[in-house]
């Protein structure tokens, strides 16, 4: 259970990494959510496409106050 857990938040931080790295890019905001989308489907996390937006705004959300 331990590895599991462990797995799934090295997993989440990278994507949230990743994430962060593609937001400081100036780009629109539609390319860089697509950019993100594509960043966790290469990571191997399965989402179903109402997931993926989900979870992508959610990020976009998070770390919308370190680009202001």
């Amino acid at each position: 259970m331990k590895g599991i857990n462990f797995l799934l938040a090295f997993i989440g931080g990278a994507a949230v990494g990743a994430a962060a790295g593609v937001l400081f890019a100036p780009e629109r905001g539609d390319e860089t959510r697509s950019r993100i989308a594509e960043v966790i489907r290469k990571r191997g996390i399965k989402l179903s496409g109402k997931e993926l937006e989900n979870l992508v705004d959610d990020i976009a959300e998070e770390l919308a106050p370190l680009t202001d």
